[in-house]
């Protein structure tokens, strides 16, 4: 009785001290005492693609959240853009001014924002030099932007292959392949065990509402470039596609049935992949699976969008609980951005702050 009284104590301690320190950290952290004064080396599509995400502007209606960080401006050697502003934002002056700008200015944080910024021009680099000798942070763009979004910028990547592999192998890795895996298996089983339970109350609901083969067979992409079939509960009617063909589903699509939106709201649509997840065609977390049709297509339009192949598709994914449903080329590459990130970054942690996520999707009824 006193360990389950301090479980419970401890719980309850966690679930109340964690959102307080984050709305603590949020108010006092992100203000100007606190702030990082950043300077971008580059004013071209990179540095204002990383001063979209680093301006301190409330996220999500959150009006205490910020990035942590106060952008002072850019310097650029196209001297006809010094005394420009880009979003309200002066780009300041060339790389011959670094060195007297972050100290006037009391910068703490250079962004190298320039294509391929591992091969800059040795004036660069010695002006670069000369603020880190002055104490002044160097940090790539890409590499800030991966960590501060949780993506990978794959326009920015350039021929920079670390960027969209997994990090190398090793003993740790190994072993969380197999723990992946082994939870796969006790996932697949139990996610099919559900998915009997609720098969004939799903099943009468379709009969009532929607009339036609309650499960349905897609062919998708996965690991390695190989197709499957992926199984999933039908959510719209039958032959939806049977006119148009094969096109993405958007908001207010009239071919999902009643029961189809309830379903999807709920994920549960997508319970019969814990049998592709048995079979091994999927893992319980992993990019989400593509039909052929649209990979055809965005292989010619989405830098690197193979490498998304590289690992076994998922059930839900980081791309899922992160962004909304994609139902077009630009929101394709946004997803591959966070694709990428999951797997680089493959960790116990990642997999569980994506299945906390999806639970959190599938009780709140955000799915679509």
């Amino acid at each position: 009785p006193a360990s389950r009284l301090s479980s419970i104590l401890f719980v309850g301690l966690v679930t109340v001290s964690v959102p307080i320190w984050r709305v603590v950290y949020a108010v006092v952290f992100t203000q100007p005492a606190f702030q990082k004064r950043v300077l971008i080396v580059g004013a071209g599509q990179s540095g204002r693609k990383i001063a979209g995400i680093l301006a301190n502007t409330p996220d999500r209606g959150n009006p205490y959240a910020g990035s942590g960080f106060q952008l002072v401006g850019f310097v650029d050697d196209r001297e006809d853009q010094v005394g420009t502003k880009i979003e309200g934002v002066p780009v300041m002056g060339t790389r011959h001014d670094l060195t007297g700008l972050v100290q006037q200015y009391d910068i703490d944080l250079l962004v190298i924002a320039i294509r391929y910024a591992p091969q800059v021009q040795p004036e660069l680099f010695q002006a670069l030099l000369d603020c880190r000798e002055l104490g002044i942070d160097v940090e790539l763009m890409i590499g800030l932007y991966e960590r501060l979004t949780g993506r990978i910028p794959v326009e920015q990547a350039g021929n920079d292959l670390d960027l969209i592999v997994p990090v190398p192998d090793s003993a740790m890795q190994h072993f969380f392949y197999a723990g992946k895996r082994s939870i796969d298996l006790l996932a697949g089983v139990g996610g099919l065990v559900a998915l009997a339970m609720l098969t004939p109350i799903i099943a009468l609901a379709n009969a009532i509402w929607s009339p036609g083969p309650l499960f349905f067979r897609q062919l998708r992409v996965g690991k390695g470039g190989q197709p499957f079939y992926l199984y999933k509960l039908r959510s719209m009617i039958p032959a939806a596609e049977e006119k148009c063909g094969a096109v993405w589903a958007c908001e207010d699509d009239d071919r999902i049935t009643p029961v189809g939106k309830f379903l999807r709201k709920t994920r549960l649509d997508e319970f019969p992949q814990f049998l592709n997840v048995l079979m091994g065609d999927m893992s319980l977390v992993g990019p989400r699976p593509e039909r052929p049709e649209f990979v055809a297509g965005l292989v010619e339009e989405v830098p690197f969008y193979q490498a998304r192949h590289a690992v076994r598709p998922g059930v839900t994914g980081w791309a899922q609980v992160r962004y909304r449903y994609g139902s077009s080329v630009e929101d394709a590459l946004v997803k591959l951005e966070y694709d990428l990130y999951y797997i680089r970054n493959q960790s116990i942690y990642l997999e569980l702050s994506v299945l906390v996520k999806t639970v959190a999707v599938m009780l709140g009824l955000k799915g679509r």
